[in-house]
């Protein structure tokens, strides 16, 4: 589908000097009027998520077809953002985890005013993935009057977890500014929820490009020893408090309608989490829980992602 306007945009963050970047894809129509904001997740920015193609077309591509301009936020710290002065630095220094929830929250902020002004809309739509559900969701509960409708992918819910998996400890405090995080352990996260005798539903020729591509987003990659990426640590504080009984948000303060959507295989976002949404979210009106079959939690990048695509166009288009 040919779009008539593909550009990247730089906001200044408040009264600091970093700079957020938001990538605005319009449909070919030119229509500006039902802006849908995208805030990615735990590890890597909207060009490698939103953006991303899989069989030549993209969750924007499909959003676009469907008269929805499509605006991708990078968080600071990842993909066009500016990244923090600690990121500088060869090894991460003493100190708390970069780019907490709140701090977040107020990037979408600053995002949304940003795509209402250009757009002239009095509202957006918002569509948040994994981790960025978090901030997203604070966001929605601080200020309905911006918002039309939420998307929620493979949203992360309040649990009550004494121990953590993938090593992560209970308390947040714990964790370093940034981390680092190479294609091997993007590839395990990848396949690791696909159950035994089910078929791949990865495709590796995409992955290897996307790999590429994402090592890309940092321009020290290359310098360590198995080829990495420095991710802000304020995502995995983030999931601690919400996996250890202190989400950062109450689901009953969103408004808006919500749909939380997922991939039937996705460990992170499971049924009992679906189920933390459905009864806590008691303004939303309409609010719906969608399980997507053979799909992780990385669905947007997977083989049944227009399933995903067409789940999220639906609701989004409802009168």
């Amino acid at each position: 589908m040919p779009l008539v306007d593909s550009r990247v945009h730089q906001v200044r963050f408040g009264n600091s000097k970093f700079q957020l970047c938001l990538r605005e894809q319009r449909p070919s129509s030119g229509d500006a009027a039902r802006p849908v904001l995208y805030v990615h997740g735990f590890t890597f920015p909207s060009d490698l998520s939103i953006f991303w193609e899989v069989d030549g077309r993209s969750w924007a591509d499909a959003l676009n077809e469907a008269n929805f301009p499509v605006w991708g936020l990078d968080f600071l710290g990842f993909g066009g953002s500016s990244r923090y002065p600690e990121m500088d630095l060869a090894t991460p220094p003493a100190g708390k985890p970069l780019g907490r929830v709140v701090e977040a929250k107020d990037q979408i902020l600053c995002a949304a005013k940003h795509v209402l002004a250009t757009s002239g809309a009095a509202r957006l739509s918002v569509i948040a993935h994994s981790r960025g559900t978090i901030p997203a969701g604070l966001f929605a509960t601080e200020y309905p009057d911006l918002i039309d409708r939420v998307v929620f992918f493979g949203p992360f819910a309040q649990r009550h977890m004494c121990e953590l998996p993938y090593g992560l400890p209970t308390d947040p405090e714990r964790l370093a500014p940034w981390r680092v995080v190479t294609i091997a352990a993007q590839h395990e996260r990848f396949v690791e929820d696909v159950p035994a005798g089910n078929p791949s539903v990865l495709n590796e020729e995409n992955f290897e490009a996307w790999a590429t591509a994402y090592l890309a987003t940092d321009p020290t990659s290359a310098s360590r020893d198995a080829p990495s990426v420095k991710v802000p640590n304020g995502p995995a504080a983030d999931v601690i408090e919400a996996w250890t009984g202190r989400i950062a948000y109450n689901p009953a303060n969103i408004k808006s309608p919500l749909l939380v959507v997922r991939g039937e295989w996705d460990s992170l976002s499971n049924d009992d989490d679906a189920a933390w949404f459905m009864n806590g979210a008691t303004a939303s009106v309409g609010r719906r829980d969608v399980k997507l079959p053979n799909g992780t939690h990385l669905m947007l990048l997977e083989n049944g992602c227009d399933a995903l695509h067409k789940a999220s166009v639906e609701f989004l288009s409802e009168p």
